[in-house]
């Protein structure tokens, strides 16, 4: 696994009205801090990707449906400088998966409806703390559609 990358499996409780579904708490040992919480909808086969944020720490869980998020590090001074790693996110395995600032990461829709992401992000979307690239930027070298 990508150096810093934490997996937290969540608590999902299903009954026949639905589901409660328990994404983070303040408690949690990957909490560091509360900057805004949002959801990300992706098609089947679309492909958010690439970004990387400077300061903030992400925390996604897939709270409907189902995607790949891959995950590059090209931090110089990582154990797992030059790796990827890629995650399957679903309700059905419910985790959630808190990645450091400076890695690279994107995901694609898997399901054939639309899926949701849930993302507790450490601070506020701050657009200049990030970089973005295009999913088939050559800088990675990742194929989408084979993997």
């Amino acid at each position: 696994m990508i150096e810093g990358v934490q997996i937290t499996k969540l608590n999902k409780i299903d009954d026949d009205r639905g589901s409660i579904l328990t994404m983070l708490r303040s408690d949690s040992k990957v909490f560091e801090s509360f900057g805004e919480i949002y959801f990300s909808t992706i098609f089947n086969k679309a492909i958010k990707a690439w970004h990387l944020h400077k300061k903030a720490i992400l925390n996604y869980a897939c709270i409907k449906g189902k995607v790949k998020l891959v995950l590059f590090d090209d931090r110089k001074n990582s154990i797992s400088f030059g790796e990827y790693d890629q995650f399957i996110l679903t309700p059905d395995d419910f985790f959630l998966i808190t990645i450091p600032p400076f890695l690279w990461n994107g995901f694609i829709g898997l399901n054939e409806s639309e899926s949701i992401v849930a993302n507790c992000i450490s601070i506020p979307h701050d657009e200049d703390e990030m970089i973005r690239k295009r999913y088939d930027d050559k800088y990675f070298k990742y194929n989408w559609e084979n993997k």
